[in-house]
């Protein structure tokens, strides 16, 4: 089948909230995520946690936002139409997952590198280093990274979308336009404005686009656990999956996830949507494993997962599914995604400055 190549019948090593890992093929994972179930694939990293327990660092005291001036200046040069114009290439791909997504992914990467080039000044390419994750699928995460200035303090900032895309039934087109096509061009703009207004951060701030989300979280699992042997600190990891949806008949709000999240840097994000948005947060859950920023958790890095509504507003209803796409209601609004960008800029702004 064109777009599908994934053995139904490989058993995986899979752990669910406040269980012990069991067997589960891979299309009883799929069976298990079409009935709401969250989970990690651990197959791979079976004791990320371990490393968690293993580090000593302490709580971090985030600092209030402090450059309104820089970061609205920054803000007023966002856009709707990179957004726009990125997604509807990304979600031309009839599908996206780990297995087969090595173009999508491909393309993507040369999406990065062309952003790079036509923004990033001849004093600021020095700081940029753009690399592909390798992972055994084939379809590898994406880092792209601007280096900071401080001698003193190297600790990471992140920001984070997943690539991959699925659907409940296997072998149907996945055009994944809010899950996480949305997310994906979000940050990639954001990620352009900061590199046109000549940004060098002082903390090193990082980019992530994952393979493999909707697998079990394989990708950033790798990606975290990588990080965690090197002895990498992160200052914080903010995950973006999900921007575009305004469900019909709702205030339109920004999502701030506060459960398996770090508290610190949550009212932190807060704090962000009250100084840079125009529309207000809504606190909401989403539960065991349920992105990215779970991965970096579990590995014991501070992170946070902002989305598109309250969760139970969120676009359930469509992802997953062929119905995934920018024209399937006026409720996918790249106007919502532009404040999602907004907050990325800010929160790279803000917290890479020492």
């Amino acid at each position: 089948m064109e777009g599908f190549s994934l053995d139904l019948n490989e058993e995986r090593l899979v752990q669910m909230e406040g269980k012990d890992p069991v067997r589960m093929t891979e299309l009883e994972k799929i069976e298990a995520k079409a009935k709401g179930i969250k989970f990690f694939d651990v197959t791979d990293t079976p004791n990320l946690e371990a490393f968690a327990r293993l580090r000593t660092q302490s709580a971090i005291s985030y600092t209030p936002p402090r450059l309104h001036a820089q970061v609205t200046k920054v803000i007023q040069t966002l856009s709707t139409a990179g957004p726009r114009e990125n997604l509807e290439k990304f979600t031309s791909f009839r599908t996206r997952p780990r297995s087969t997504g090595r173009q999508s992914q491909k393309w993507l990467l040369s999406k990065v590198n062309q952003v790079t080039d036509e923004n990033a000044s001849p004093s600021l390419l020095p700081y940029i280093t753009i690399e592909e994750f390798e992972h055994e699928w084939g379809q590898n995460s994406i880092i792209a990274r601007i280096n900071g200035s401080s001698q003193t303090d190297d600790r990471i900032v992140i920001l984070a979308a997943h690539q991959d895309s699925t659907a409940f039934w296997p072998f149907e087109p996945a055009p994944g336009a809010d899950d996480d096509g949305s997310g994906t061009v979000t940050i990639l703009e954001s990620y352009r404005a900061l590199l046109a207004s000549g940004f060098v951060p002082e903390r090193p701030v990082e980019f992530h686009w994952y393979s493999a989300e909707e697998g079990g979280l394989l990708g950033s699992q790798a990606v975290a656990r990588a990080y965690a042997a090197q002895d990498l600190e992160v200052y914080a990891m903010s995950q973006f999956d999900m921007t575009a949806w305004v469900k019909r008949g709702t205030k339109e709000q920004v999502g701030v996830i506060v459960d398996y999240v770090d508290d610190g840097l949550t009212k932190h994000n807060k704090l962000l949507v009250d100084a840079y948005l125009s529309i207000p947060y809504v606190e909401t859950k989403c539960g065991y494993a349920c992105s990215d920023h779970a991965s970096w958790s579990k590995a014991g890095y501070p992170s946070i997962f902002t989305i598109e509504s309250a969760f139970e507003n969120a676009n359930h209803e469509n992802i997953h599914s062929s119905r995934d796409r920018i024209d399937i209601s006026t409720e996918f609004s790249f106007d919502h995604m532009l404040e999602f960008s907004k907050l990325a800029v800010a929160y790279a702004m803000e917290l890479s400055t020492v």
